[in-house]
């Protein structure tokens, strides 16, 4: 079964004329229903729709002339992003038959470049998760390894990238969302500062936290993707345009790894192979320097105060009254316990009730607005070490993917988001790429590493990953 190449590469062969928008989809959807049964990564798939929008793909590259930078390209999407007259579930009951009334303005920015939109992918129920197992519509499993989770909250979306059904797919990342997927299938994930991607039409979970990013296989389609979707948005006025600093190549560049950070609790092999990317920096003539992060440590505490008072506040408009899942019952307070019991999920519900009781009156000043302190803290703590650095590397995840079920413990899946959450918490961006691989038994398993920057620094950022990764200077 062919598997669909990187953006750049497929854009190359319909310019070439040697394939076309219409093969493309084709093939994508002959992938899917080959291989999705068993992956499960799309929840609904537009065939029909994806094949008209090919038809008019086609023609474009026929007639010549310029045409959109993804004119032909199939896209997934991840089901809590606004597709007009689609379902929009975010991976729950309680919005299972809703339908989507507008586009995102992501959708909006990607449909004007010349997306096709292959379909929606599961997801964790409103983004609450770390292993695609908490979706209303069953679980998610890793192409590469068919007993192992793809990573979560976007793992439908990390998937259908790594079956090769797609060649870039769009999830949202509130804690390493997007990056931890990223690593454990073995592909680019990126996660843009804060505000540099409209939130507008995303279904929000932690709305000081999301963002909307591209998982692909090279750093080279998600700067393009990544471009694409950017800029500011009259409907979100978090959102700004941010400025345009690139990066040179040969450019010395400083990277700082936090030592005390990655003392506990890391796989031995993902820390050789980190050990390893760090000395191909260095023998590339790069300066490697360890620096103090101290409130990072504190950073997963924090974000997981702040993040389930947001999820409170957000998911309490899905009463049963305005649009969702609604309940019959006695009373109006019964038809309200009665759509939420039913309509969210466990993992659901434990974030709702530790976030309403950190924002109780008795208790918000000695946890929400301590954890809000840490924040701002640990913004000023960056800003210090960005002084001196340029990129601040870490491991993504602590070990590569682990079988489905493996991790029941709720403290033990956080702890999977130890190097992403502090990412969201402070708004910088972050790019996840492949570092190497690992054996487990018959499995052998992709590792990534991070790169964070300063905040707006996205197109520096992705110019060094492109240099590092791309390049494979530190293959």
């Amino acid at each position: 079964m062919n598997k669909l190449a990187s953006v750049t590469a497929l854009r190359e062969q319909f310019l070439a004329g040697t394939t076309t928008p219409t093969a493309a989809v084709e093939a994508a959807l002959a992938l899917i229903a080959a291989e999705d049964a068993d992956v499960h990564a799309f929840l609904d798939v537009y065939a029909d729709d994806a094949r008209a929008a090919a038809v008019v793909a086609t023609a474009a590259y026929a007639q010549g002339g310029d045409v959109p930078p993804l004119c032909g390209i199939p896209v997934a999407i991840k089901n809590n992003i606004l597709i007009k007259g689609k379902r929009a579930t975010a991976g729950s009951k309680m919005l299972a038959q809703y339908i989507a009334s507008y586009d995102a303005t992501v959708i909006e920015r990607l449909r004007a470049a010349g997306a096709i939109f292959i379909g929606a992918t599961n997801m964790d129920e409103f983004a609450m998760g770390g292993s695609t197992e908490n979706s209303a519509f069953g679980v998610t499993r890793n192409p590469l390894a068919r007993t192992r989770v793809p990573g979560g909250s976007s793992g439908g979306s990390a998937a259908a990238v790594a079956m090769g059904a797609v060649p870039v797919a769009i999830g949202t990342d509130t804690g390493g969302s997007i990056r931890q997927p990223a690593s454990y299938c073995g592909l680019v994930g990126y996660k843009p500062t804060y505000g540099a991607v409209s939130r507008s039409g995303l279904i929000a979970m932690g709305s000081s936290l999301d963002q909307a990013g591209p998982l692909t296989h090279t750093v080279t389609d998600a700067k393009l993707v990544h471009t694409i979707m950017a800029g500011r948005d009259p409907l979100d006025a978090t959102s700004h345009d941010l400025p345009v600093t690139g990066y040179t190549a040969g450019e010395s560049l400083t990277f700082g790894i936090p030592r005390a950070f990655l003392k506990d609790g890391i796989d031995p092999d993902v820390m050789a192979h980190f050990e390893a990317h760090c000395a191909a920096l260095k023998a590339a003539g790069h300066t490697i320097v360890d620096i103090a992060l101290p409130l990072f440590e504190q950073g997963l505490a924090a974000y997981y105060i702040v993040m389930p008072a947001e999820v409170s506040s957000n998911l309490a408009r899905y009463d049963g009254m305005r649009y969702g899942l609604s309940v019959p019952g006695d009373d109006l307070l019964a038809v309200y316990e009665q759509t939420r019991a039913q309509g969210f999920g466990p993992e659901v519900k434990r974030r709702i009730l530790l976030g309403t009781y950190v924002l109780s009156s008795g208790y918000y000043d000695a946890y929400y607005k301590k954890a809000e302190l840490v924040r701002q803290k640990m913004r000023e703590e960056l800003a210090q070490v960005f002084c001196s650095v340029d990129i601040i590397l870490t491991p993504t995840a602590p070990t590569p993917a682990f079988r489905l079920g493996e991790q029941a413990d709720p403290l033990s899946m956080y702890r999977q988001d130890i190097f992403t959450v502090p990412v969201n918490l402070t708004g910088i961006p972050a790019l996840s790429f492949p570092m190497g691989e690992v054996t487990r038994g018959d499995d052998v398993l992709p590792v990534g590493v991070q790169y964070s920057a300063p905040l707006g620094a996205d197109t520096r950022l992705l110019d060094i990953g492109m240099y590092v990764y791309d390049h494979r200077l530190a293959a």
